[in-house]
Protein backbone atom coordinates (compact mmCIF):
# COMPACT_ATOMS: atom_id res chain seq x y z
CA UNK A 1 0.00 0.00 0.00
CA UNK A 2 1.13 3.24 -0.82
CA UNK A 3 1.25 6.03 2.13
CA UNK A 4 0.95 9.73 1.05
CA UNK A 5 1.00 13.32 3.34
CA UNK A 6 -1.24 15.13 1.60
CA UNK A 7 -1.09 18.80 3.25
CA UNK A 8 -2.90 22.12 2.78
CA UNK A 9 -2.30 25.66 4.69
CA UNK A 10 -5.93 25.28 5.99
CA UNK A 11 -7.42 21.99 6.01
CA UNK A 12 -10.37 21.01 5.55
CA UNK A 13 -12.36 24.05 4.26
CA UNK A 14 -15.51 24.39 2.79
CA UNK A 15 -13.81 26.85 0.31
CA UNK A 16 -11.52 23.89 -1.05
CA UNK A 17 -13.85 20.83 -1.06
CA UNK A 18 -11.66 19.71 -4.03
CA UNK A 19 -8.98 18.82 -1.40
CA UNK A 20 -10.96 16.15 0.42
CA UNK A 21 -12.12 14.96 -2.71
CA UNK A 22 -8.86 14.37 -4.13
CA UNK A 23 -8.01 12.30 -0.51
CA UNK A 24 -11.44 10.36 -1.26
CA UNK A 25 -10.17 9.14 -4.40
CA UNK A 26 -6.59 8.50 -4.09
CA UNK A 27 -8.19 6.60 -0.57
CA UNK A 28 -10.31 4.69 -3.15
CA UNK A 29 -7.73 3.39 -5.07
CA UNK A 30 -5.88 1.74 -2.11
CA UNK A 31 -3.24 4.80 -0.92
CA UNK A 32 -3.15 5.18 2.43
CA UNK A 33 -3.31 9.38 2.84
CA UNK A 34 -2.51 10.76 5.99
CA UNK A 35 -4.20 14.61 6.61
CA UNK A 36 -1.68 17.55 7.39
CA UNK A 37 -2.99 21.44 8.00
CA UNK A 38 -0.46 24.21 8.14
CA UNK A 39 -2.67 26.26 10.12
CA UNK A 40 -5.12 24.87 13.12
CA UNK A 41 -8.82 25.08 11.63
CA UNK A 42 -12.03 25.72 13.58
CA UNK A 43 -15.05 23.22 13.73
CA UNK A 44 -17.26 26.11 13.16
CA UNK A 45 -19.22 25.77 9.95
CA UNK A 46 -17.66 22.62 8.99
CA UNK A 47 -20.29 20.02 7.48
CA UNK A 48 -20.20 15.71 8.53
CA UNK A 49 -18.01 15.27 6.45
CA UNK A 50 -15.53 17.76 6.78
CA UNK A 51 -15.63 17.22 10.66
CA UNK A 52 -14.19 13.71 10.15
CA UNK A 53 -11.52 14.49 8.42
CA UNK A 54 -10.84 17.43 10.89
CA UNK A 55 -11.00 14.62 13.32
CA UNK A 56 -7.86 12.63 11.99
CA UNK A 57 -6.07 15.90 10.38
CA UNK A 58 -2.71 16.97 11.86
CA UNK A 59 -2.17 20.46 12.18
CA UNK A 60 1.19 22.32 12.63
CA UNK A 61 0.11 25.98 13.80
CA UNK A 62 1.47 26.52 16.54
CA UNK A 63 3.83 24.18 17.64
CA UNK A 64 4.08 23.10 20.92
CA UNK A 65 7.89 23.63 23.08
CA UNK A 66 8.21 19.76 22.82
CA UNK A 67 7.52 19.99 18.86
CA UNK A 68 9.59 23.07 18.62
CA UNK A 69 12.49 21.10 20.13
CA UNK A 70 12.32 18.19 18.38
CA UNK A 71 12.00 19.86 14.95
CA UNK A 72 15.15 22.36 15.42
CA UNK A 73 16.83 19.14 16.37
CA UNK A 74 16.02 17.22 13.30
CA UNK A 75 17.22 20.58 11.28
CA UNK A 76 20.32 20.32 13.31
CA UNK A 77 20.84 16.34 12.62
CA UNK A 78 22.08 16.69 9.02
CA UNK A 79 24.16 19.55 8.00
CA UNK A 80 23.87 18.67 4.10
CA UNK A 81 20.54 18.56 4.49
CA UNK A 82 19.90 21.41 5.93
CA UNK A 83 21.73 23.69 3.89
CA UNK A 84 19.78 22.29 0.77
CA UNK A 85 16.77 23.41 2.26
CA UNK A 86 18.07 26.84 4.06
CA UNK A 87 20.05 28.18 0.74
CA UNK A 88 17.37 29.22 -1.36
CA UNK A 89 16.22 31.32 1.81
CA UNK A 90 19.24 32.95 1.19
CA UNK A 91 19.51 33.79 -2.27
CA UNK A 92 15.97 33.95 -3.68
CA UNK A 93 15.60 37.07 -5.90
CA UNK A 94 12.85 39.49 -4.91
CA UNK A 95 12.07 38.47 -1.92
CA UNK A 96 12.02 40.80 1.33
CA UNK A 97 13.71 40.09 4.87
CA UNK A 98 9.86 39.86 6.44
CA UNK A 99 9.19 36.91 3.65
CA UNK A 100 12.55 35.34 3.92
CA UNK A 101 12.06 35.30 8.04
CA UNK A 102 8.82 34.12 7.44
CA UNK A 103 10.11 31.08 4.85
CA UNK A 104 12.61 30.26 8.12
CA UNK A 105 9.46 30.20 10.27
CA UNK A 106 8.00 27.64 7.73
CA UNK A 107 11.15 25.64 7.51
CA UNK A 108 10.64 24.48 11.03
CA UNK A 109 7.32 23.76 10.96
CA UNK A 110 8.58 21.45 7.80
CA UNK A 111 10.75 20.09 10.06
CA UNK A 112 7.89 19.24 12.97
CA UNK A 113 6.35 17.76 10.01
CA UNK A 114 8.92 15.54 9.12
CA UNK A 115 9.36 14.35 12.62
CA UNK A 116 5.92 13.27 12.51
CA UNK A 117 5.57 11.34 8.98
CA UNK A 118 9.15 9.48 10.20
CA UNK A 119 7.57 6.70 12.13
CA UNK A 120 4.71 6.42 9.54
CA UNK A 121 6.90 4.92 6.27
CA UNK A 122 5.40 8.08 4.38
CA UNK A 123 6.38 7.57 0.77
CA UNK A 124 5.32 10.70 -0.65
CA UNK A 125 4.35 14.56 0.22
CA UNK A 126 1.77 16.53 -1.77
CA UNK A 127 0.83 20.06 -1.35
CA UNK A 128 -2.14 21.64 -2.16
CA UNK A 129 -1.78 25.11 -3.03
CA UNK A 130 1.52 26.79 -3.78
CA UNK A 131 1.59 29.15 -0.18
CA UNK A 132 3.68 28.12 2.70
CA UNK A 133 2.31 24.51 3.00
CA UNK A 134 4.12 23.80 -0.08
CA UNK A 135 7.43 25.12 1.62
CA UNK A 136 6.11 22.67 4.50
CA UNK A 137 6.23 19.59 1.71
CA UNK A 138 9.63 20.62 0.40
CA UNK A 139 11.35 20.72 3.61
CA UNK A 140 9.95 17.52 5.35
CA UNK A 141 10.77 15.65 2.23
CA UNK A 142 13.96 16.77 1.73
CA UNK A 143 14.97 15.51 5.54
CA UNK A 144 12.56 12.40 4.90
CA UNK A 145 14.55 11.40 1.43
CA UNK A 146 11.62 11.12 -0.35
CA UNK A 147 9.46 12.93 -3.21
CA UNK A 148 7.65 15.91 -3.10
CA UNK A 149 4.57 17.55 -5.15
CA UNK A 150 2.56 20.20 -5.11
CA UNK A 151 -0.58 21.61 -6.83
CA UNK A 152 -1.04 25.60 -8.00
CA UNK A 153 -4.01 27.44 -9.09
CA UNK A 154 -3.68 30.72 -9.50
CA UNK A 155 -2.80 33.74 -6.53
CA UNK A 156 -0.01 31.07 -5.56
CA UNK A 157 1.40 31.14 -9.01
CA UNK A 158 0.60 34.56 -10.34
CA UNK A 159 0.94 36.31 -7.16
CA UNK A 160 2.47 35.02 -4.35
CA UNK A 161 4.61 32.71 -5.87
CA UNK A 162 7.30 32.71 -2.93
CA UNK A 163 10.39 30.27 -3.85
CA UNK A 164 8.44 29.39 -6.51
CA UNK A 165 11.91 28.34 -8.45
CA UNK A 166 13.08 26.23 -5.79
CA UNK A 167 10.05 24.52 -5.45
CA UNK A 168 9.47 23.61 -9.08
CA UNK A 169 13.44 22.20 -8.83
CA UNK A 170 12.45 20.22 -5.80
CA UNK A 171 9.47 18.32 -6.84
CA UNK A 172 8.74 15.28 -9.05
CA UNK A 173 5.88 16.51 -10.40
CA UNK A 174 3.48 19.98 -10.12
CA UNK A 175 0.07 19.79 -10.75
CA UNK A 176 -2.03 22.51 -12.16
CA UNK A 177 -5.51 23.55 -13.41
CA UNK A 178 -5.41 25.76 -16.92
CA UNK A 179 -3.20 25.27 -19.92
CA UNK A 180 -2.45 28.84 -18.98
CA UNK A 181 -0.86 28.27 -15.58
CA UNK A 182 1.31 25.47 -17.78
CA UNK A 183 2.68 28.06 -20.41
CA UNK A 184 3.19 30.59 -17.55
CA UNK A 185 5.58 28.24 -15.88
CA UNK A 186 7.39 26.89 -18.11
CA UNK A 187 8.09 30.61 -20.06
CA UNK A 188 8.75 32.49 -16.46
CA UNK A 189 10.74 28.87 -15.38
CA UNK A 190 12.32 27.53 -18.42
CA UNK A 191 14.57 25.36 -16.48
CA UNK A 192 11.48 23.57 -15.52
CA UNK A 193 11.09 19.82 -17.64
CA UNK A 194 8.00 20.23 -19.58
CA UNK A 195 7.12 16.83 -17.80
CA UNK A 196 6.92 17.85 -14.24
CA UNK A 197 4.14 20.11 -15.23
CA UNK A 198 0.65 18.45 -15.29
CA UNK A 199 -2.45 20.12 -16.56
CA UNK A 200 -5.45 19.14 -14.38
CA UNK A 201 -8.79 20.25 -14.35
CA UNK A 202 -11.09 20.69 -11.46
CA UNK A 203 -14.60 19.79 -11.96
CA UNK A 204 -18.28 19.95 -10.61
CA UNK A 205 -21.36 17.45 -10.55
CA UNK A 206 -24.01 17.07 -12.58
CA UNK A 207 -27.24 19.55 -11.72
CA UNK A 208 -29.84 17.29 -10.89
CA UNK A 209 -32.89 18.45 -12.76
CA UNK A 210 -35.31 18.93 -10.70
CA UNK A 211 -36.01 22.00 -8.66
CA UNK A 212 -34.83 23.05 -5.06
CA UNK A 213 -35.37 25.47 -3.08
CA UNK A 214 -34.69 29.37 -3.35
CA UNK A 215 -33.27 31.76 -1.54
CA UNK A 216 -36.37 33.89 0.32
CA UNK A 217 -36.60 37.06 -1.30
CA UNK A 218 -39.31 39.68 -1.33
CA UNK A 219 -41.65 40.57 -3.94
CA UNK A 220 -40.22 44.04 -4.49
CA UNK A 221 -36.79 41.63 -5.36
CA UNK A 222 -38.39 39.05 -7.74
CA UNK A 223 -38.83 42.12 -10.21
CA UNK A 224 -35.44 42.59 -10.57
CA UNK A 225 -32.58 41.55 -12.80
CA UNK A 226 -30.52 39.17 -10.63
CA UNK A 227 -26.69 39.56 -10.47
CA UNK A 228 -24.76 36.67 -8.26
CA UNK A 229 -20.80 36.74 -7.24
CA UNK A 230 -20.19 33.92 -4.94
CA UNK A 231 -16.44 34.16 -3.47
CA UNK A 232 -14.47 34.77 -0.71
CA UNK A 233 -14.44 38.82 0.65
CA UNK A 234 -10.86 38.88 -0.21
CA UNK A 235 -9.55 42.14 -2.02
CA UNK A 236 -7.97 39.61 -4.97
CA UNK A 237 -11.68 39.02 -5.87
CA UNK A 238 -11.94 42.67 -6.50
CA UNK A 239 -15.48 43.18 -4.49
CA UNK A 240 -14.88 47.15 -4.59
CA UNK A 241 -14.72 47.14 -8.47
CA UNK A 242 -18.04 44.90 -8.28
CA UNK A 243 -19.86 47.89 -6.16
CA UNK A 244 -18.32 50.73 -8.21
CA UNK A 245 -20.19 48.83 -11.27
CA UNK A 246 -23.39 48.17 -9.21
CA UNK A 247 -23.30 52.39 -8.49
CA UNK A 248 -22.84 52.86 -12.06
CA UNK A 249 -25.84 50.44 -13.51
CA UNK A 250 -27.95 52.02 -10.32
CA UNK A 251 -27.07 55.46 -12.07
CA UNK A 252 -27.92 54.42 -15.29
CA UNK A 253 -31.60 53.09 -14.35
CA UNK A 254 -31.16 49.50 -14.20
CA UNK A 255 -33.78 47.85 -11.93
CA UNK A 256 -31.27 45.36 -10.45
CA UNK A 257 -30.52 43.10 -7.00
CA UNK A 258 -27.31 41.80 -6.56
CA UNK A 259 -26.34 39.14 -4.09
CA UNK A 260 -22.07 38.64 -3.19
CA UNK A 261 -22.30 35.22 -1.42
CA UNK A 262 -19.41 34.37 0.65
CA UNK A 263 -17.26 35.77 3.82
CA UNK A 264 -14.04 37.56 4.43
CA UNK A 265 -11.75 39.97 5.97
CA UNK A 266 -12.85 42.68 3.54
CA UNK A 267 -16.42 42.19 4.69
CA UNK A 268 -16.30 45.73 6.98
CA UNK A 269 -14.67 47.83 4.09
CA UNK A 270 -17.41 46.55 1.48
CA UNK A 271 -20.06 47.65 4.61
CA UNK A 272 -18.66 50.79 4.27
CA UNK A 273 -18.77 51.00 0.35
CA UNK A 274 -21.95 49.98 0.27
CA UNK A 275 -23.43 52.43 2.60
CA UNK A 276 -21.53 55.60 0.94
CA UNK A 277 -22.56 54.43 -2.37
CA UNK A 278 -26.11 54.47 -1.26
CA UNK A 279 -26.51 51.09 -2.12
CA UNK A 280 -28.16 49.58 0.60
CA UNK A 281 -31.58 47.91 -0.56
CA UNK A 282 -29.74 46.54 -3.88
CA UNK A 283 -26.51 45.17 -2.64
CA UNK A 284 -27.01 42.42 -0.33
CA UNK A 285 -23.40 40.77 1.49
CA UNK A 286 -25.05 37.22 2.27
CA UNK A 287 -22.08 36.21 4.05
CA UNK A 288 -21.06 32.45 4.27
CA UNK A 289 -23.76 29.70 2.64
CA UNK A 290 -22.60 26.02 2.69
CA UNK A 291 -22.18 24.33 -0.27
CA UNK A 292 -25.18 22.39 -0.76
CA UNK A 293 -27.47 25.36 -0.36
CA UNK A 294 -25.79 27.10 -3.16
CA UNK A 295 -27.80 25.75 -5.85
CA UNK A 296 -31.31 27.68 -5.29
CA UNK A 297 -28.96 30.95 -5.58
CA UNK A 298 -27.60 29.74 -8.75
CA UNK A 299 -31.42 28.78 -9.77
CA UNK A 300 -32.37 32.65 -8.70
CA UNK A 301 -30.06 34.03 -10.74
CA UNK A 302 -30.13 35.42 -13.66
CA UNK A 303 -26.54 36.84 -14.31
CA UNK A 304 -23.34 35.01 -12.32
CA UNK A 305 -20.22 37.67 -12.29
CA UNK A 306 -17.11 37.46 -10.88
CA UNK A 307 -14.52 40.08 -10.82
CA UNK A 308 -11.03 38.97 -9.56
CA UNK A 309 -7.53 40.55 -10.20
CA UNK A 310 -6.69 36.69 -10.59
CA UNK A 311 -7.63 33.16 -10.75
CA UNK A 312 -7.37 29.64 -11.87
CA UNK A 313 -10.07 28.25 -13.06
CA UNK A 314 -13.19 29.35 -10.80
CA UNK A 315 -15.35 26.32 -9.42
CA UNK A 316 -17.61 28.65 -9.23
CA UNK A 317 -18.22 29.53 -12.60
CA UNK A 318 -18.47 25.84 -13.54
CA UNK A 319 -21.08 25.39 -11.05
CA UNK A 320 -22.87 28.50 -12.40
CA UNK A 321 -22.53 26.72 -16.16
CA UNK A 322 -23.91 23.54 -14.68
CA UNK A 323 -26.70 25.36 -13.88
CA UNK A 324 -27.56 26.34 -17.09
CA UNK A 325 -26.67 30.34 -16.02
CA UNK A 326 -25.43 33.37 -17.64
CA UNK A 327 -22.09 34.02 -16.56
CA UNK A 328 -19.58 37.37 -16.70
CA UNK A 329 -15.95 37.15 -15.72
CA UNK A 330 -12.93 38.89 -16.70
CA UNK A 331 -10.46 38.15 -19.73
CA UNK A 332 -7.50 36.99 -17.23
CA UNK A 333 -5.14 33.32 -16.94
CA UNK A 334 -6.96 30.54 -17.48
CA UNK A 335 -10.90 31.70 -17.45
CA UNK A 336 -11.27 31.86 -21.13
CA UNK A 337 -10.51 28.47 -21.27
CA UNK A 338 -13.76 27.65 -19.44
CA UNK A 339 -15.73 31.17 -20.57
CA UNK A 340 -15.96 31.02 -24.67
CA UNK A 341 -16.89 34.64 -25.50
CA UNK A 342 -20.47 34.88 -26.74
CA UNK A 343 -20.49 31.11 -26.80
CA UNK A 344 -20.60 29.72 -23.36
CA UNK A 345 -20.60 32.95 -21.42
CA UNK A 346 -19.00 36.19 -21.67
CA UNK A 347 -15.64 37.68 -21.23
CA UNK A 348 -14.95 41.26 -20.42
CA UNK A 349 -11.96 43.37 -20.16
CA UNK A 350 -10.29 43.23 -16.96
CA UNK A 351 -10.32 46.24 -15.06
CA UNK A 352 -12.41 48.42 -17.52
CA UNK A 353 -15.90 49.17 -15.65
CA UNK A 354 -17.07 50.40 -19.03
CA UNK A 355 -17.02 47.35 -20.37
CA UNK A 356 -18.11 45.17 -17.66
CA UNK A 357 -21.44 47.77 -17.23
CA UNK A 358 -22.04 47.40 -21.60
CA UNK A 359 -21.84 43.87 -20.56
CA UNK A 360 -24.38 43.39 -18.38
CA UNK A 361 -27.18 45.89 -19.92
CA UNK A 362 -26.49 44.03 -22.93
CA UNK A 363 -27.11 40.97 -20.98
CA UNK A 364 -29.99 41.73 -19.44
CA UNK A 365 -31.58 43.43 -22.60
CA UNK A 366 -31.44 40.64 -24.34
CA UNK A 367 -31.13 38.00 -21.74
CA UNK A 368 -34.64 35.94 -23.24
CA UNK A 369 -33.02 35.06 -26.37
CA UNK A 370 -29.78 33.78 -24.88
CA UNK A 371 -30.87 29.94 -24.26
CA UNK A 372 -28.46 28.78 -26.49
CA UNK A 373 -25.34 29.73 -24.76
CA UNK A 374 -26.86 28.56 -21.54
CA UNK A 375 -27.69 25.58 -22.84
CA UNK A 376 -23.97 25.52 -24.40
CA UNK A 377 -22.39 26.61 -20.86
CA UNK A 378 -23.79 23.20 -19.30
CA UNK A 379 -22.74 21.05 -22.45
CA UNK A 380 -19.24 22.29 -21.88
CA UNK A 381 -19.13 21.67 -18.23
CA UNK A 382 -20.22 18.28 -18.71
CA UNK A 383 -17.80 17.52 -21.21
CA UNK A 384 -14.64 19.20 -19.94
CA UNK A 385 -15.06 19.97 -16.02
CA UNK A 386 -17.13 16.70 -14.43
CA UNK A 387 -15.63 16.25 -11.41
CA UNK A 388 -16.03 12.64 -11.02
CA UNK A 389 -14.29 11.99 -14.10
CA UNK A 390 -11.35 14.60 -13.49
CA UNK A 391 -10.64 12.81 -10.11
CA UNK A 392 -10.04 9.57 -11.41
CA UNK A 393 -7.93 11.15 -14.20
CA UNK A 394 -5.81 12.93 -11.29
CA UNK A 395 -5.78 10.03 -9.30
CA UNK A 396 -4.37 7.36 -12.07
CA UNK A 397 -1.59 10.47 -13.18
CA UNK A 398 -0.86 11.12 -9.52
CA UNK A 399 -0.07 7.34 -8.34
CA UNK A 400 1.48 6.49 -11.64
CA UNK A 401 4.46 8.91 -10.92
CA UNK A 402 5.00 8.49 -7.45
CA UNK A 403 7.60 5.86 -5.53
CA UNK A 404 5.61 3.11 -4.70
CA UNK A 405 6.19 0.98 -2.04
CA UNK A 406 7.19 -2.23 -4.43
CA UNK A 407 9.96 -0.63 -5.54
CA UNK A 408 8.51 0.79 -8.75
CA UNK A 409 10.49 4.66 -9.11
CA UNK A 410 11.42 3.87 -5.75
CA UNK A 411 13.65 7.02 -5.65
CA UNK A 412 12.89 10.72 -6.52
CA UNK A 413 16.38 11.02 -8.45
CA UNK A 414 15.36 8.35 -10.62
CA UNK A 415 12.35 10.22 -10.93
CA UNK A 416 13.69 13.45 -12.23
CA UNK A 417 15.92 11.30 -14.74
CA UNK A 418 12.52 10.40 -16.28
CA UNK A 419 11.35 13.43 -16.30
CA UNK A 420 14.25 15.21 -17.64
CA UNK A 421 14.84 12.43 -21.19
Amino acid sequence: MTTVAYIANEFPSPLEPYVSDEITELRRRGAQVICCSGKRVSLNGLSLTERAFWEETRFFQPLSDGELIRAVRRLASDRSKLWHVLRPLLWARGASPTRRLRALGHTVMGAALAEQLAPLKVEHIHAHHGYFASWMALTAARLLGIGFSFTLHGSDLLQRADLLSAKLRACLFCVTVSDFNREYILRNYPSTPAGKIIVQRLGVDRVLPWPTSTPAVDANQRRRFCLLSVGRLHRVKDYHFLLQACAVLRDQGLDFVCWIVGEGPERPALEKQIAAAGLRGRVYLIGHVPRADLSGYYRYADLVVTTSKSEGIPVVLMEAMAHEKLVLAPAITGIPELVEHQRTGFLYQPGSLPDFVTAVTWIQANKDSLAGIQRAAAASIAASYNRQRNLRAFAEEFLARIPSSDGTHAHPILQQIRLSV
